[in-house]
C-alpha cells in the first residue's frame, strides 16, 4: 500500500510539473466562473447603476482589481500620496518580471513607509477630517489600512512626538487584533491602543478631567462594520458562488446596533463615518435611515461632495426593495409574512413618509460603483451629532468601584438606553488580506462557517478577562531604572517620565515603552473594564553588557522618533556616506566612518549611540528628511541596531541596490567607497517570512545576502 500511494503522488506530482512549466507564470487552477444570476437579477431590480450602465457595471465586477498603494503621510512624501497601478495583485506578486517591485511593496509595506490598500477603503478617513487633537475610535478595525491611516493623520506634524489625540482600535475577533497590532506597530506611535471587544456593546469608558471623573466621549468614529462584501467582488473572488440576499439580512441588525453605539459614544459635534463594502441599501441606506430616525434629530447627514474633489460617486437612494433567497420580494414591512419576522425586520424597509424621507437627505450617502473609475463598490455616509441622542439625555452614572466590572452591555450604557444588545457579540471577519468577508446563509446551506466568510455570532458570551495578556505597568518617577537612563542620555527635565510603562509586575524590566499621557489617562481609569491587547511604542530593551558600561538598556529603533528629542547626549553626527558604511557592513570599524563621525565616535564610551543624519538643504542630491538611527558604539567598531526592512528603505532613499533577482546577479558598487572595495549586498529574505509578520529586527544587525529563492 505504502509503495503505491507513493507512485500514485509521484504521477500526481509529476502532472503538476507539467501544467506548471507549460501554462508559465500566469497559470494556475480553474478559475471560479464569475456569474451570479441572482446578484444581477437583485442589483437591476434594486436601480442603484444608472441606465444603459449596468453591462458596464458588470464587466468591471469582473476584471481583476488594481493594486494600489498609500506612501505614508506623514513621512513629508509629496502631496500625490496614493497610486494604483493597471496590474492585479497577482500578476504583480507571479511575474518574474516584476520581482523587484514586488519585493520593494513587502519591504517598504514591512518598515511602514507604504500601505498596500483597496483604493475605496482610503475614502473613510478622509472624511473624517482627522486633527491631532482628536481622541478616536476605530470600531471594526482590523486588519488595520484605515486604522493606519488614521495614526499617519494624528501625527501629521513630526515634529509633535505626543500628538495629543489617540486612536482606540478595537475589534471583536482576538486573533485578528494581532494582525491589528501588527499593522499598527509598523507606524511607531505612542497614540495607539488596541482592545478586543464586541463593536456593539463596547464599553463607556472613563478619563480622569481635572480631578474628577468624566466619561470618555470621542471626536471621531470610524463605524466600518462587518458586511456581505459584494463590493470586494474583484478581489474576494469566493463571493461570487456564496452571494445570496439573505447576507444582507443576517447583517442588518447587527450593523444598526453597532452603529447605534458608535454614535452613543460620539461626543456632540463630532463626525462619525459610516461605511460598507456592499451595495446593498438594506445594509447602507437601511441602516442610516433607522439610525436617523432613532436619534430623533440628534444626528445629522453630512453633505461630502466637496471634501474629495474629483471622486465619482453615486447619491443614497430613497427607495429599495427586499428580496429573499427564494425570490419573494417585499416592498414593505405590512407584506412581510408573520412567519419571516424573525428574519426581515422593519427597519430593512424605506420610510414612507415622503416629508421624513426629504429630511433624512438620504441622497447625501455616497456609493462608489466599480466601473466609474475602476474600484472596489463601496459605501459611505459622514453623521454630525448635533445633541446628545434621546435616551441619553443626561450624562451616564461613574461607577466608582475596585471590583472586577463583567463586559455587560446594561451596566456600561448611559442611564436610559434601550436594551437592544445581543448577548452574543458578533462574528469575526477571518481572511487577513479581506477587508469585509461573506456571512454564510443557513447552516444547511452554507455547510458551516468557512475561512473566508464572517461566521454567526459566537455561541459564548465574551469574557473580559478569560484572556493571556501581559499587565500594562507605568512607572513612577523614582524608579531605580532611571537612575541610569537619565545620567546615560542625559534626558531633558521635560521627559514625561510617568509616561513609559512596562509589561511585567515582578522580575527586570525587559522592555520599556511609552504613550501619550491621553493614553496614559485612559488605562489608568479603564484596567478593569476593558480588555487591552496592546498599546505603547518600544523606547528601550535590556542588554546584558549594556550594565557594565553605565547603562543596562540600549535604545530601541522603533520609539528613536518619540525618545530623541529628549537625548541629549550620545549622539553621533553622520553623513551619507557614514550611512552607508553602516548599513551595509555588519560591524564597521570606527575608521571606516568620515573624520567628522570618527571623531565623534572617539569622544564616547561604549554603549548605545543615536546617529543623527540632517539634511543639507544645499545639496539636493542627497536626502532631504531627517534619519536617525540606534547604533552600538563599540571598543573599535560601530553598528547599527536597524530593522532589516528599514534599512533597506534608508539604502534605496541612497540610491544602493538591495535586491537580488532570482539568479542571484546585480552587485553594485558604492559611491565613494574609501578603499574601492565592492559594497555587501542586502537581499530580501523568505517572502512568506516577510508577509507572515515575522519579527524583523535582530539583536544583532547585518546586511549578509541571503542565498535562500525568493517564494511567490
Amino acid at each position: 500500500m505504502g509503495k503505491r500511494s507513493r507512485q500514485r503522488q509521484k504521477n500526481q506530482n509529476a502532472g503538476r510539473d507539467d501544467r506548471d512549466s507549460n501554462a508559465g507564470w500566469g497559470a494556475g487552477y480553474a478559475d471560479i466562473v464569475k456569474e451570479n444570476k441572482l446578484f444581477e437579477h437583485y442589483y437591476k431590480e434594486q436601480g442603484l447603476v444608472p441606465e444603459g450602465e449596468f453591462e458596464e457595471f458588470m464587466e468591471a465586477m469582473r476584471e481583476p482589481l488594481p493594486a494600489t498603494i498609500r506612501i505614508t503621510g506623514y513621512k513629508r512624501y509629496p502631496d500625490e500620496q496614493a497610486w494604483h497601478t493597471n496590474m492585479s495583485r497577482k500578476i504583480i506578486r507571479k511575474s518574474p518580471l516584476l520581482e523587484k517591485f514586488h519585493q520593494f511593496l513587502i519591504s517598504e509595506t514591512e518598515s511602514g513607509n507604504i500601505s498596500r490598500q483597496e483604493a475605496v477603503s482610503m475614502i473613510p478617513p478622509l472624511l473624517l477630517k482627522i486633527e491631532p487633537h482628536h481622541k478616536i475610535l476605530d470600531m471594526c478595525a482590523a486588519p488595520g489600512s484605515k486604522t493606519a491611516q488614521l495614526i499617519e493623520m494624528l501625527h501629521s506634524d513630526m515634529e509633535v512626538p505626543f500628538p495629543e489625540g489617540f486612536v482606540i482600535a478595537n475589534d471583536v475577533d482576538n486573533k485578528r487584533c494581532y494582525l491589528l497590532v501588527h499593522q499598527a506597530k509598523r507606524l511607531n506611535s505612542p497614540c495607539i491602543m488596541v482592545v478586543n471587544h464586541d463593536a456593539s456593546c463596547i464599553p463607556t469608558l472613563q478619563i480622569n478631567s481635572d480631578g474628577r471623573k468624566d466619561i470618555l466621549f470621542y471626536d471621531r468614529i470610524l463605524c466600518d462594520v462587518p458586511c456581505s462584501g459584494d463590493g470586494t467582488m474583484r478581489k474576494n473572488i469566493d463571493v461570487w458562488k456564496k452571494w445570496t440576499t439573505s447576507n444582507s439580512l443576517h447583517l442588518h441588525g447587527l450593523q444598526l446596533r453597532i452603529a447605534v453605539r458608535g454614535v452613543e459614544q460620539l461626543a456632540v459635534g463630532g463626525r462619525m463615518v459610516y461605511s460598507t463594502c456592499s451595495l446593498n441599501p438594506i445594509e447602507d441606506e437601511a441602516v442610516i435611515a433607522a439610525l436617523l430616525e432613532k436619534s430623533e434629530g440628534s444626528l445629522e447627514l453630512a453633505d461630502a461632495s466637496a471634501d474629495l474633489p474629483g471622486l465619482k460617486w453615486m447619491p443614497g437612494v430613497t427607495s429599495w426593495k427586499l428580496m429573499t433567497k427564494e425570490g419573494q420580494w417585499y416592498s414593505d414591512w405590512s407584506e412581510v409574512p408573520k412567519s419571516r419576522h424573525t428574519q426581515i425586520r422593519p427597519t430593512m424597509f424605506p420610510p414612507k413618509d415622503p416629508e421624513k424621507v426629504a429630511n433624512l437627505h438620504l441622497q447625501r450617502c455616497m456609493r462608489i460603483l466599480p466601473h466609474h473609475q475602476n474600484t472596489g463598490g463601496f459605501f459611505v455616509a459622514v453623521l454630525v451629532k448635533k445633541a446628545p441622542m434621546p435616551w441619553n439625555k443626561r450624562y451616564p452614572k461613574v461607577v466608582l468601584t475596585s471590583t472586577r466590572i463583567p463586559l455587560d452591555a446594561s451596566s456600561l450604557l448611559p442611564e436610559g438606553t434601550p436594551e437592544e444588545v445581543e448577548e452574543d457579540g458578533p462574528g469575526g471577519k477571518t481572511e487577513v488580506e479581506a477587508e469585509h468577508e461573506v456571512p454564510p446563509g443557513d447552516s444547511q446551506e452554507a455547510g458551516g462557517k468557512q475561512d473566508s466568510v464572517c461566521g454567526p455570532p459566537p455561541s459564548k458570551k465574551l469574557r473580559l478577562f478569560g484572556y493571556k495578556e501581559d499587565p500594562f505597568v507605568f512607572l513612577t518617577e523614582d524608579d531605580p531604572v532611571f537612575n541610569t537612563i537619565q545620567s546615560f542620555y542625559d534626558l531633558s527635565p521635560s521627559f514625561p517620565k510617568l509616561n513609559v510603562l512596562t509589561r511585567t509586575h515582578e522580575g527586570k524590566k525587559r522592555h520599556l515603552y511609552m504613550v501619550s499621557k491621553e493614553l496614559r489617562n485612559v488605562l489608568q481609569n479603564n484596567s478593569e473594564r476593558m480588555k487591552v491587547i496592546n498599546t505603547g511604542v518600544k523606547v528601550w530593551s535590556r542588554n546584558s553588557d549594556g550594565a557594565e558600561f553605565g547603562c543596562a538598556f540600549r535604545l530601541a529603533q522603533e520609539g528613536i522618533y518619540t525618545l530623541q528629542p529628549y537625548i541629549r547626549s550620545r549622539i553621533i553626527s553622520v553623513s551619507v556616506e557614514d550611512i552607508k558604511v553602516l548599513l551595509t557592513q555588519e560591524n564597521p570599524f570606527l575608521s571606516k566612518l568620515e573624520d567628522n563621525a570618527h571623531a565623534q565616535a572617539k569622544q564616547l564610551g561604549m554603549g548605545s549611540i543615536v546617529l543623527k543624519y540632517i539634511p543639507n538643504p544645499n545639496n539636493p542630491s542627497e536626502p532631504q528628511c531627517a534619519i536617525q538611527l540606534c547604533g552600538w558604539r563599540g571598543k573599535t567598531s560601530i553598528r547599527a541596531f536597524v530593522p532589516r526592512n528599514e534599512r533597506y528603505h534608508y539604502l534605496r532613499m541612497l540610491g544602493v541596490e538591495v535586491f537580488r533577482d532570482r539568479e542571484g546577479s546585480g552587485q553594485k558598487k558604492r559611491d565613494g567607497e574609501k578603499e574601492g572595495k565592492e559594497e555587501e549586498e542586502v537581499a530580501v529574505e523568505n517572502e512568506a517570512e516577510l508577509e507572515n509578520g515575522a519579527e524583523n529586527e535582530s539583536s544583532e544587525p547585518t546586511t549578509a545576502c541571503s542565498n535562500k529563492e525568493t517564494k511567490s
